[in-house]
């Protein structure tokens, strides 16, 4: 029994210049840190006592002879691409809901790609677990993805991304003083909208706009120094980062008509008008969480305008995705 425990992330800025269209000429960056909610895969060796090979349990549960049967795309393109032959048991658990803009499915498929190389009896290093995850998601699913999460949800932590021309990343992690760190925990408050998309369809008319797009996205690029150089100077009140998150909205919703909606438009402003000094949708857009930076003598009255929707309360994770149960004779049947 395998089981990997891979951390959600708060992207703050630089979102959209991670995708390979934009940074293999312009470069990237990123500013983003992990979360205390998290993807859990257990991944054992199927016993040979059933008419099925595979046991998939998620949302659904699947019971497939082949790897080709397997309904799940995720699991089915990297169980493939591992020539995996052996039967397996899958089973997914999260603290937050899929498709929500925290980076889940990315979690998701690092976290099976770190169970899988620890079934094996191989422990992967996080640099090569993050670009095995880019590979997986841009070249093997197809999917229409940026970088940033699969390198975060690999390192965990706080830190800025550098995406350069020549395909490389470059993770520079920043250490905030223990009290800096603390103000910005108790400043931020996660918000599910109530609404879910498939990121890979919101994100493709973004990548199709990139061309486009190169004075939003040289700014956006931009506004990663302009926030390090906040966070960084302790005379700096935090709500300077909710006035430059506010100001990198405005543009990231300029990026496609689908990245927001008049419901979380809605929503937007009335966090604003009940004391958040600013906030975005998380990931590509079009429903899933928001963030909202506000005071902590505001808080309260944040969260009771807020109260009929899931508030989140969340603290920084440090460790990335790492395999809490490591137990691989267990299970072989």
């Amino acid at each position: 029994m395998i089981i990997s425990r891979t951390p959600f992330r708060i992207s703050l800025f630089g979102g959209g210049t991670d995708y390979p269209r934009w940074y293999r000429q312009h470069g990237g960056a990123v500013l983003s840190t992990t979360i205390n909610k998290y993807c859990y895969l257990s991944v054992r060796h199927l016993p040979p006592f059933f008419s099925h090979k595979y046991r998939i349990v998620y949302s659904q549960v699947e019971l497939a002879r082949q790897i080709a049967e397997i309904k799940h795309p995720a699991i089915r393109g990297i169980l493939a691409d591992f020539g995996i032959e052996q039967g397996l048991e899958i089973h997914h658990d999260a603290d937050l809901p899929a498709r929500s803009g925290l980076g889940s499915s990315s979690a998701f498929v690092v976290g099976l790609i770190h169970a899988l190389n620890a079934l094996r009896g191989r422990m992967i290093a996080k640099s090569e677990l993050a670009q095995a995850a880019v590979r997986m998601e841009q070249e093997v699913l197809r999917e229409n993805v940026g970088c940033q999460d699969q390198v975060s949800a690999a390192w965990g932590g706080f830190n800025r991304f550098d995406f350069r021309p020549n395909g490389s990343i470059d993770v520079n992690p920043i250490t905030l003083p223990r009290e800096r760190s603390e103000e910005l925990e108790r400043s931020l408050l996660l918000c599910f909208t109530g609404f879910t998309r498939y990121a890979t369809d919101v994100a493709q008319q973004t990548i199709d706009n990139l061309q486009y797009r190169a004075a939003e996205l040289t700014v956006l690029r931009a506004m990663v120094d302009e926030a390090l150089a906040i966070l960084l100077d302790p005379r700096e009140p935090i709500r300077r980062i909710g006035q430059l998150m506010h100001e990198s909205w405005l543009l990231k919703r300029s990026l496609a008509a689908v990245v927001t909606t008049p419901e979380i438009d809605a929503l937007y402003q009335a966090a604003r008008e009940a004391g958040a000094s600013g906030g975005k949708l998380m990931g590509a857009g079009g429903g899933g969480f928001m963030v909202f930076v506000v005071d902590p003598d505001q808080r309260a009255r944040l969260r009771d305008r807020l109260r009929q929707l899931v508030l989140v309360d969340v603290r920084f994770d440090q460790s990335g995705s790492r395999i809490v149960v490591y137990d691989p004779d267990n299970g072989e049947g």
